[in-house]
């Protein structure tokens, strides 16, 4: 198996292609969700990583296929400008998921 990146940093991409991480610099909405469904279809990719920027272009997409997909696994990083989420990010996504308040 192996990882898929998709950015809207280009700095952030270069760092993820010096660590062996395949991907694409992506900025539009539609150009971000085919990339996201070839890579869903593609059986080698284990793991998908998004930049918290891309997935606020699609936030209820994503979302969806998270939840309703167990391979791959999806999962959110911050640009190397740092996360633009709050705090309580975990327990918003476990409450919004499951619908546990904690």
């Amino acid at each position: 198996m192996r990882s898929f990146f998709i950015s809207d940093n280009h700095d952030t991409w270069v760092g993820m292609r010096l660590a062996g991480i395949d991907g694409v610099l992506l900025h539009e909405r539609e150009e971000v969700l085919e990339a996201l469904k070839t890579a869903m279809l593609d059986s080698t990719i284990g793991i998908i990583i998004l930049t918290e920027k891309i997935v606020d272009l699609a936030p209820d997409i994503i979302m969806e296929y998270k939840i309703k997909n167990k391979k791959p696994l999806i999962i959110e990083i911050p640009d190397r400008h740092g996360t633009t989420r709050g705090a309580d990010v975990i327990t918003s996504y476990i409450r919004d998921s499951v619908g546990i308040r904690i």
